[in-house]
């Protein structure tokens, strides 16, 4: 699953979120924003969703960095950006045996708890750097769209996005 250190130079930016309650969708309108801009060669941008799943597998095929990209309740202003750096290991402090797999409840800190046991299970390594770019929602009441704040904190997470995949991009990396 995964080749050399040098290949493994791989970066996955995730958005996560249920665009059916509100707020709670601003993972997947950043990353559908992001979609299309150029980027480093190395980076890869997902729309997740609520697929916690797909995204425990999806990290299983090698990524060296994830940006997850989601609603982050935190007390802020609505619209607030936040950048999010985990300590690494940290995950949702539960032990791994004690984060049920339950195909419809696995939250990104639920797949990040679990993360040692399936790379375990599969000789994969699990992302040796996590990053959040979250924004504080104004609601995640059941409805199809962003508040105006959120909607309108969007660009800036995108050029955060943008940014952050710069820096990490490795020597010689290309824009696509």
């Amino acid at each position: 699953m995964n080749g050399p250190a040098q290949d493994r130079t791989r970066t996955l930016v995730a958005g996560v979120g249920n665009i059916f309650l509100g707020d709670d969708g601003f993972g997947v309108e950043t990353v559908r924003a992001l979609t299309g801009r150029p980027l480093p060669d190395h980076v890869e941008v997902a729309d997740i969703g609520i697929r916690g799943v797909h995204l425990a597998y999806r990290l299983l095929d090698g990524y060296d960095t994830l940006v997850l990209v989601d609603a982050t309740a935190r007390g802020g202003e609505p619209g607030t950006l936040y950048r999010i750096e985990p300590e690494p290991g940290r995950g949702t402090g539960a032990p791994a045996d004690a984060v049920a797999l339950d195909g419809h409840r696995m939250s990104p800190d639920a797949v990040l708890a679990l993360m040692d046991t399936l790379c375990a299970g599969t000789g994969a390594e699990a992302p040796r750097r996590v990053l959040v770019v979250g924004c504080e929602p104004a609601s995640v009441e059941e409805g199809i769209g962003l508040s105006p704040r959120v909607a309108a904190a969007v660009p800036g997470a995108v050029r955060m996005i943008t940014d952050l995949v710069h820096q990490s991009a490795p020597a010689g990396t290309g824009l696509t």
